[in-house]
């Protein structure tokens, strides 16, 4: 017994008993949701109609130009939502990083070797954030591109946008040729997967494209312009490898004109006029550059004018039928017979596509497939008043029998219409229905025809003529674009003899070529295989808005730019302006899409080829000058360029996330901030951010000795003095990680500069100086010790002898003595004392080290009179924000402890803070407590917290010295220990204390245990160090 399942029922079959018992339970299945995606909205929307039957509902995207269907249909008898969409052409654009952006940024040179990054352009970014957004919601993705090598590159750019949100996606190809309701249901059944290889064919022509025009194209407008200031100061002087060759015909074409030597000739001609016909006979030999021999023949004719019908020969003539329509014969013959450019021409082609009147316009093929069934489309065009008649004829007369040519591109039919439209108007109407007279005509048969030839003989020279009767004009009566008319001659019989009316010497001369139409053009590059059927009007265009050639009566004329430009390239014996070198391109593409080439060799070869023509060119460039001077009649103006012509950014050292270059560069909006950004931005965003205290940054050849030949020496000059004493101008040095202390000042994350990795991140330095970190800016030093973070304990501390900073060292390179004690994990601190100028001790440092500077309020308020301490820098300067109120008079400088939260500038993010948690009111007493000892190894000071937060109220804890000379120990009086330090002690007088300290005491306890974890590297909640994107 057989049992007939459907889709949403599971069968099981079991064996019990020899005899076989069928289980049959229902199941919920889940309804499969596909995002489909076409190459343009009004193809989206005309799929959806089909598909949906009518029934799809519309709705807003984050494009206004693109909108959403959404309809139920099946595939493969399987239910599915379905969600259409589309875009608008290319998504993604290819591009140069943004250091070779710029023109005079690098040699045109760098372009062959340049990085270069897919992108999705401003004015695209709405259709991604749409394709984005609904991908979420699918299961699967079905592109709808054009089925031609644009259309699935376009496709691989949907599926990388949409893989990127949903990698599980199920990926498949809809392949159709027209948008007809027969066409999208037979694609959606028959889904097949898209083709890398044409995609990747696309990829190589587009970075070959881009490179070798940017090249070429900087190189000759950037000299130009400066040779010819006159005429080019202004000029896109634009190079392109289909460009060239296809200026190179038209120049080909006038130059075979202006060359053109003029010659005479003479001929013989009888007339033989009876009853109001005549009838010429042609002269055998044709003519005659000699005109003494052309004049004795004509003589002896003369003595002897008598004309003998040596043959008379009848038979069938056909005039044949056009060919099916592909791509470059509706370019060219709409450009000859509608006067219909080639760009128009596409176009309107396309549009009447995506509307869904005719077949997919970008064809390479002119055969009809035999399963394809003419006889329906034919039967469509039976009720139009001019051409239904014959449509009709056809189909009595057994059907469409189309001429066959010898193309297939194996992807698309020929161009033919799809149903009947009769609401169109001017140019639309016009193609429409040249496209449907060209398909009824092809389908119908012959013009026939009866030809007669006719023979004399006139004193043994020989002449002839001929006569035609078309008997049946069967596809010229719906074909008016050709003309076949009727030719009457005589009744002649073989031997029979008669008088000629007239035989005549004539003289004439030869004629030049005629310039080029665009069907002549597109011909040529079509024959040569320059562009593609979908390329060959772009790459007209751009020669006719570059004024490279210019149009006469329909014909191309070179301007005085583009001759001398092909001139000079050929004086160099380069052919740039031939045929050759994109031809190769062209045949290797062909061969990359049929999987006979790989294409990463394919672009290799070609960027080489293209390399060695570029070297030879900026070699001999004054050619180029020469050979534009004699057409623009302008002076050329000597012109070498220099080393300081390109703008050269040596790079600093390699990028620690993508190995590129990393170069230094101003800020936009701020000239002073100067930073340090990877080459390849914006698909690398690496950047090493520098504060406003460096003032200049020079790159020397020199590279560092301790972190290898990719880190290049610095020269930085400082806007203020805040750390000449511990680095003096100018200072020479490195921000590879070989001195951690210079980046802990200027406050750069190590992972911007060096490859970092491991849980505890340790690194070391080449003088034993192990750091560890878990967030960008705090970093311990310890000597001959790796110290992690689990290694932090709150354990009884030893006295360390301060180090000291030798200052009498090279300033290049500032020594810092720290003594070793391998019993402790205590860090160094460095501690110094300074003086007022005046001579009068100054014990209220600022932030910076230096002694403050005491100033009185002046503004009317109630602070008005008072003194207060302030950095001498200033904030703006590259300096802290140190503030602090001068005692009254009478009592004595407070240290830190003794400084109001409210009074105090000593904020979080000034160095040595306590965090944000602590807070220290003037009227608070303090209890000093032997029992618990600082990193100092003095007793510490019992201090409660003062700020609102769920931790006000609670003791803690801290170093009893004077804020410029605290160390960052914190501990919490009530038993819940926090000791772990986070700091770097800075070699420096009295900057001992670490901005991690904020982080590593009051803050964190201040957070509490609810809080969600932060990384230990980017600062950023939701992840951890080991999962860090930064890392």
């Amino acid at each position: 017994m057989k049992y007939l399942l459907k889709n949403d029922f599971l069968r099981k079959l079991l064996l019990v008993n020899n005899k076989d018992l069928v289980i049959i339970s229902r199941f919920k299945t889940e309804i499969m949701k596909y995002l489909n995606v076409a190459e343009k909205n009004d193809a989206a929307k005309n799929i959806a109609m089909h598909l949906s039957r009518g029934t799809s509902r519309r709705r807003e995207g984050f494009s206004k130009f693109n909108k959403i269907y959404e309809f139920e249909s099946e595939i493969i008898g399987q239910k599915c939502q379905m969600v259409m969409t589309s875009v608008s052409g290319h998504l993604l654009g290819l591009e140069f990083v943004s250091a070779y952006k710029h023109w005079q940024s690098c040699n045109p040179l760098s372009l062959f070797d340049a990085p270069v990054f897919k992108h999705c352009p401003e004015n695209y970014e709405n259709i991604k954030k749409t394709l984005e957004r609904e991908v979420r919601s699918c299961q699967g993705l079905i592109i709808w591109t054009d089925c031609d090598r644009e259309g699935e590159n376009i496709g691989f750019e949907i599926i990388e946008v949409c893989t990127a949100v949903k990698s599980s996606l199920k990926i498949f190809r809809a392949k159709f040729s027209e948008i007809t309701s027969v066409s999208v249901w037979r694609a959606l059944q028959n889904l097949a997967q898209p083709n890398k290889n044409i995609s990747d064919a696309v990829d190589v022509r587009q970075e070959l494209d881009l490179r070798i025009g940017a090249a070429f194209t900087r190189f000759q407008t950037l000299r130009l312009q400066k040779v010819f200031p006159a005429t080019l100061a202004q000029n896109l002087v634009s190079y392109g490898s289909c460009q060239f060759p296809t200026l190179g015909f038209v120049v080909e074409r006038y130059r075979a004109i202006e060359n053109f030597v003029t010659e005479m000739f003479w001929k013989i001609k009888v007339n033989h006029t009876m009853n109001n016909l005549s009838i010429d006979f042609s002269w055998e030999r044709v003519r005659l550059f000699d005109q003494p021999a052309c004049q004795v023949l004509h003589d002896i004719c003369m003595e002897n004018p008598q004309a003998k019908v040596t043959n008379v020969k009848t038979k069938p003539k056909s005039k044949w039928r056009p060919l099916p329509l592909d791509t470059v014969e509706l370019e060219k013959l709409a450009s000859r017979k509608l006067k219909i450019n080639a760009k128009e021409t596409m176009h309107i082609a396309e549009k009447l596509y995506t509307q869904g009147f005719i077949s997919y316009p970008r064809t390479e093929t002119n055969e009809f497939p035999k399963e394809m069934n003419l006889g329906q489309l034919v039967a469509h065009q039976t009720g139009d008043p001019n051409w239904g008649a014959f449509a009709q004829n056809i189909l009595d007369s057994g059907g469409p029998t189309p001429r066959q040519g010898n193309k297939s591109d194996k992807a698309h039919p020929p161009i033919h219409p799809t149903k009947y439209a009769s609401n169109l108007s001017g140019n639309e109407q016009r193609l429409y229905e040249f496209i449907v007279r060209s398909f009824l005509a092809c389908c119908s048969k012959d013009a026939q025809g009866q030809e007669t030839t006719v023979n004399i003989e006139v004193a043994r020279e020989m002449f002839s003529a001929s006569g035609l009767m078309i008997t049946a004009r069967n596809y010229l009566e719906v074909y008016p674009y050709d003309k076949w008319s009727s030719k009457e001659i005589h009744v002649y019989e073989t031997g029979q003899i008669f008088n000629p009316t007239s035989i005549d010497m004539l003289e004439g001369s030869t004629s030049p070529p005629n310039l080029l139409t665009e069907a002549d053009l597109i011909a040529l590059m079509e024959k040569h295989g320059i562009g593609t059927d979908a390329t060959h009007a772009e790459h007209i265009e751009t020669i006719k808005s570059r004024s490279y050639v210019t149009l006469a009566d329909a014909h191309f004329v070179p301007g005085v730019l583009g001759m001398g430009l092909v001139e000079g390239y050929d004086a160099m014996g380069l052919a740039l302006a031939r045929p050759h070198l994109r031809a190769a391109l062209e045949a290797d593409l062909r061969a990359v899409c049929e999987g006979r080439k790989r294409p990463d060799l394919v672009l290799a070869e070609q960027i080489a080829k293209y390399k060695e023509v570029y070297l030879t060119v900026t070699a001999e460039a004054n050619k180029i000058d020469e050979a534009l001077a004699g057409r623009l009649s302008e002076q050329a103006v000597e012109y070498t360029p220099t080393v300081e012509t390109f703008v050269s950014l040596p790079p600093v050292f390699k990028c620690p996330k993508c190995n590129s270059d990393m170069i230094v560069k101003q800020q936009k909006n701020n000239a002073d901030k100067l930073y340090i950004s990877c080459i390849s931005f914006p698909k690398c965003k690496n950047a090493v951010w520098l504060p406003t205290i460096v003032k200049t940054i020079d790159v020397l050849p020199e590279s560092c000795e301790s972190c290898g030949p990719n880190y290049k020496k610095l020269k930085f000059e400082w806007r203020n003095n805040s750390i000449s004493h511990m680095y003096p101008p100018p200072y020479i040095g490195c921000i590879g990680g070989c001195d951690m202390t210079f980046l802990e000042l200027l406050k750069v994350n190590i992972s911007t500069v060096k490859n970092v990795s491991g849980n505890n991140r340790a690194l070391t330095t080449q003088s034993n100086v192990v750091t560890s970190s878990n967030n960008r800016n705090a970093n311990m030093i310890q000597t001959n010790t790796s110290v992690s973070r689990q290694n932090i304990t709150n354990q009884p501390r030893q006295f360390v002898p301060p180090p000291t900073v030798n200052r009498t060292q090279n300033a290049t390179n500032p020594s810092i003595s720290i003594p070793t004690n391998n019993n402790t994990t205590n860090p160094p601190r460095i501690q110094t004392a300074s003086s007022t100028g005046s001579g009068e001790e100054n014990n209220v440092f600022c932030g910076c080290n230096k002694p403050a500077i005491l100033l009185t309020v002046r503004k009317q308020n109630a602070n008005h009179g008072k003194k207060f301490y302030k950095c001498p820098t200033g904030l703006d300067n590259g300096g802290c924000d140190f503030f602090l109120w001068a005692p009254e008079s009478g009592e004595n400088v407070p240290n830190r402890s003794e400084t109001s939260s409210s009074s105090s500038g000593y904020h979080s993010h000034s160095t040595g803070t306590w965090g944000e948690s602590s807070s220290f009111p003037t009227n608070d007493t303090h209890q000093e407590d032997n029992s618990v000892m600082c990193n100092c190894n003095m007793p510490c000071k019992r201090v409660t917290v003062q700020k609102e937060g769920p931790n006000k109220g609670r003791p803690f804890y801290g170093c009893s010295k004077d804020f410029s000379s605290r160390c960052t120990f914190f501990q919490w009086a009530d038993g819940e220990t926090n000791t772990e330090w986070r700091g770097a002690t800075r070699g420096g007088g009295g900057r001992g204390v670490a901005r991690g300290a904020a982080r590593g005491a009051g803050r964190g306890a201040a957070r509490g245990e609810g809080a969600a974890r932060r990384c230990g590297l980017c600062r950023r909640e939701g992840h951890t160090r080991n999962r860090c994107p930064d890392a």
